[in-house]
């Protein structure tokens, strides 16, 4: 068009006439348009005559020339870094990869739109040309260039071992969060906590149960809004209310899962929601249902703790009190034992008492059938009963019964002796310090009165100090093994709520390293240690003892009666027993005086002869158990109580024998 100016302005001067003017433009003018796009097609073919990647090069040049004047060094490797992995440069790239922050400081929007725009539309036109076969030769150049394999190669290795690295990450979540689910699983019982269990299948589906809970809301909102109708004096909603959380608290009832409901619930349910939205309609106050529920909610915090007080008593009561089988056993046992005569009261091998060759042990005890457990189970599991020796102890009110029911059921080769306490003179007030206290006007008032209690939640945390075990000297005997049994060297002490489940001899074996008492260590972390069990806060026991020293059981427990006698063991019970007269050492029990008496002369023995908990823990492991010598019920879960665990009690009903006639007259039944 360039080359049509001129022309027309020539033309002008030859013709003057306006007429004739407009006349030879309007024939002229189509001619002048062909003419002037056939130059300009001449240099469209003269510009493509250029080699196609000169061109590309120049323009990449010129336009990274401009860009390294107008940004920054870290937008430039963006761009750069853009054009080596993904091709040519392209605006969007640009765009996509430069972050927010990032700020070009004097710059002309037009002239940089201009300038990025150049590249990009280039790349556009190239494409097609791309299918005629122009610039695949260049295309496949890029494609196909060694050193961008070879980074694309190890950009897709990286991305590969960073997927690998986070799905081993979350595998060792999962395992960690498994693991943790496993610990929380062993604290769950379902022998203690009811039918209610984490691992339960209904509670797999999170739906599960929904209408017993969906009832339970709706009980709890009806009594909001029952109280709230009272309060505005809404008679008929009041009544009407009523009525209905009557009848959703019957249909109800103890259901815990949808399973326990009756068919006709679901009216119930929505009957219950219609009287609901009624209520709300009519009486929501935001603020007057927030202190409602509030105030529920405190009354039933107030009686859970109400009712945990009450558990703790009766279970305190109930492991203080005999059940009735074993009473009736008792009494029973005891007449017949009067009824026979003098010369059938005594036991046989009674030369093996004092034989200290011989196995010997002590059992001081007032039940029956704990006692003929504790028998039954060594016996059966002896290696040679013939050379073991059971020394009991009972009071003079459990005396015939006892040793009735083992005239009538001997241990098998075993020797076996009864004694009553009373019958040891030397055990009086003027020798032992226990029982010169308990005649204590003091003493009777602390055990016996606790605090005077007026209520069974006052008196709970008092109910312990009363317990008879705590009065009973066969609880304190344990102290005066060397008197009770002057020709002996060794004897395994044993309690009446232990099972015995393996040969024991062995523990006649045992070095004790000088010590008297070898017994299993109960410490771990912080619990069982000394400053459970004393009153650090006292000088003499702060002086004498490190708070943080390894507690001990009693229950099994093989005493040196040689080495007792050096070193005065008893002469040591009676100097802190005196000390605590005012209970200002130590306030109940004869674990405290014995961990005191036996301070760095215990000789720790293996795990394995005596494993604890069975009477107060549900989660004592299994395999423990099963390989334990001894199994100690300690705590207020007594086996032959009706609040033992029920997982717990086949270890020691497998040696009670319930075909015994005596035990079946009394009702004593597996």
């Amino acid at each position: 068009m360039a080359r049509g100016v001129p022309f027309a302005k020539n033309g002008s001067k030859v013709f003057r006439f306006p007429v004739l003017y407009f006349v030879l433009l309007c024939v002229l003018a189509p001619g002048f348009f062909f003419l002037g796009s056939g130059f300009h097609a001449a240099d469209q073919e003269d510009i493509t005559a250029v080699p196609n990647t000169q061109v590309a090069k120049w323009r990449e040049w010129h336009t990274l020339k401009d860009l390294k004047s107008l940004f920054s060094k870290e937008v430039f490797d963006v761009i750069v870094t853009s054009t080596d992995d993904l091709g040519p440069l392209s605006l969007d790239n640009f765009r996509k990869n430069m972050s927010a922050s990032w700020k070009v400081v004097g710059l002309e929007t037009s002239n940089v739109a201009y300038e990025l725009k150049q590249p990009t539309t280039h790349v556009r036109q190239e494409k097609p040309k791309g299918k005629e076969g122009r610039s695949s030769e260049g295309l496949a150049q890029w494609t196909d260039s060694p050193s961008r394999q070879v980074r694309r190669k190890l950009i897709e290795k990286r991305r590969e071992k960073r997927a690998a690295e986070l799905v081993k990450m979350d595998n060792e979540v999962v395992v960690k969060l498994e693991n943790v689910a496993i610990e929380r699983s062993r604290s769950v019982e379902s022998a203690v906590l009811g039918k209610y269990n984490i691992w339960r299948k209904e509670i797999e589906n999170e739906n599960a149960d929904s209408s017993v809970r969906f009832m339970r809301d709706q009980i709890i909102m009806a009594r909001v809004y029952v109280s709230i109708a009272k309060m505005k004096n809404k008679l008929e909603l009041y009544q009407d209310l009523q009525s209905r959380l009557k009848e959703s608290q019957r249909a109800l009832g103890d259901a815990l899962a949808d399973s326990d409901l009756h068919r006709s619930t679901h009216e119930k349910i929505k009957a219950m929601g219609q009287v609901l939205s009624k209520a709300r309609a009519q009486l929501y106050d935001c603020k007057l249902v927030t202190g409602k529920l509030r105030a529920m909610l405190q009354t039933a915090d107030e009686q859970v703790r109400s009712l945990k007080k009450q558990s703790t008593f009766l279970s305190q009561l109930a492991a203080k009190t005999i059940p009735n089988g074993i009473h009736c056993l008792s009494m029973r046992l005891t007449i017949d034992y009067y009824l026979l005569p003098p010369e059938k009261r005594k036991f046989p091998m009674s030369e093996n008492l004092e034989n200290p060759s011989l196995y010997h042990y002590a059992l001081f005890s007032d039940n029956v059938l704990a006692a003929s457990v504790v028998v039954n189970s060594t016996v059966k599991n002896a290696k040679d009963p013939s050379k073991h020796v059971f020394h009991l102890v009972t009071d003079k009110l459990n005396f015939g019964a006892m040793t009735m029911w083992f005239i009538l059921n001997p241990p098998g080769k075993a020797t076996i002796h009864v004694e009553n306490v009373d019958d040891f003179k030397w055990l009086n007030s003027s020798y032992c310090p226990v029982l010169r206290q308990l005649e204590s006007a003091k003493m009777k008032d602390y055990y016996f009165k606790a605090g005077h209690p007026t209520t069974l939640t006052s008196g709970a945390s008092n109910l312990k100090y009363r317990n008879p075990k705590y009065l009973s000297m066969l609880n304190h005997l344990r102290f005066y093994l060397p008197e009770v049994y002057p020709k002996l060297d060794k004897i395994l002490f044993l309690d009446d709520d232990i099972v015995v489940q393996k040969d024991l001899t062995g523990l006649w074996a045992v070095d004790l390293q000088g010590k008297v008492n070898g017994a299993v260590e109960t410490c771990g972390e912080s619990f069982h240690r000394f400053d459970k069990y004393l009153n650090f806060s006292n000088p003499h026991i702060a002086r004498n003892f490190d708070p943080n020293a390894c507690g001990w059981a009693y229950g099994m427990n093989i005493f040196d009666l040689k080495e007792w006698k050096k070193k005065d063991i008893t002469g040591i019970y009676h100097k802190w027993q005196n000390m605590n007269e005012e209970r200002v050492l130590w306030k109940l029990g004869t674990l405290p005086p014995g961990l005191m008496t036996f301070y760095g002369m215990t000789h720790p023995l293996n795990k394995s002869w005596h494993v604890l908990g069975l009477g107060y823990s549900p989660t004592v492991d299994r395999s423990l158990i099963e390989n334990a010598a001894v199994v100690h019920y300690n705590g207020n879960m007594k086996p032959w109580l009706e609040i033992a665990m029920t997982k717990y009690r086949p270890y020691w009903t497998k040696y009670v024998q319930y075909n015994n006639p005596y035990l079946r007259n009394c009702k004593l039944l597996a």
